[in-house]
């Protein structure tokens, strides 16, 4: 994998108004907000957002300050109808870079856990296999469906300037700036990586230049460590 470009990384302040900007924009926009806040609080690939189950939320607190959490089983990629069994673009699969049956958790920030406990009293039906995320008619979220949603959000939500940058060009960049913050707050790779669904050595090489101010705060615990 490549290194992330930093200059597509959005920071909290540009997040939020993307999202308000997702919610604004009719039924669909309301469907998908939270699916866009998971790839940005909890780091979420878009194929993991779109094979989500209500069974996987395995913990969403009522206080508003809590953390939640996450297990993770499986990811619903996009093949192409010719290399699928069912012969549809997008068939189950399990989680990227992990063995059949493997799963992964994460944990969920208190603002999405909000967020997704008014997803599903809105949109989601009581059994434990139901998708979180589904079109207005009932079925899987599509591609077409999410970056509709997502261009459309991101030209109301960011200024002239942003939008002609590569500011959070893809859906998957909410995904690089959620690992990004998670190295920038933490800095525990190990820790990360587990919920990033990563390698450590991946994860280092592919995030190591959207961690702004990492050397100098590496240089200042090395001299702490060190002097007498």
């Amino acid at each position: 994998m490549t290194a992330v470009d930093p200059r597509v990384v959005i920071n909290t302040e540009q997040a939020r108004r993307f999202l308000a900007a997702a919610a604004a924009l009719g039924e669909r926009g309301k469907r998908l907000n939270a699916f866009f806040a998971l790839m940005y609080y909890a780091g979420l690939r878009p194929e993991e957002a779109t094979e989500l189950r209500r069974m996987n939320l395995t913990r969403l607190p009522e206080a508003p300050d809590e953390w939640g959490e996450m297990q993770l089983t499986y990811a619903q990629p996009r093949s192409g109808s010719r290399w699928t069994e069912s012969g549809n673009v997008r068939e189950q699969s399990p989680l990227k870079h992990r063995a059949i049956g493997d799963t992964r958790r994460v944990p969920i920030h208190p603002e999405l856990v909000g967020l997704l406990r008014d997803h599903l009293e809105q949109y989601v039906a009581g059994a434990p296999e139901s998708r979180v995320f589904s079109s207005l008619a009932g079925g899987p979220v599509t591609d077409r469906m999410y970056l509709k949603v997502f261009h459309e959000a991101r030209a109301a939500a960011f200024t002239e300037a942003e939008a002609a940058s590569p500011l959070m060009d893809v859906p998957y960049s909410l995904r690089h700036a959620a690992v990004s913050t998670w190295l920038r707050s933490a800095g525990d790779p190990v820790q990360v990586a587990e919920w990033a669904g990563h390698s450590v050595i991946v994860l280092l090489r592919v995030y190591a230049k959207c961690v702004p101010g990492a050397e100098a705060e590496t240089l200042r615990r090395i001299w702490d460590s060190t002097r007498t």
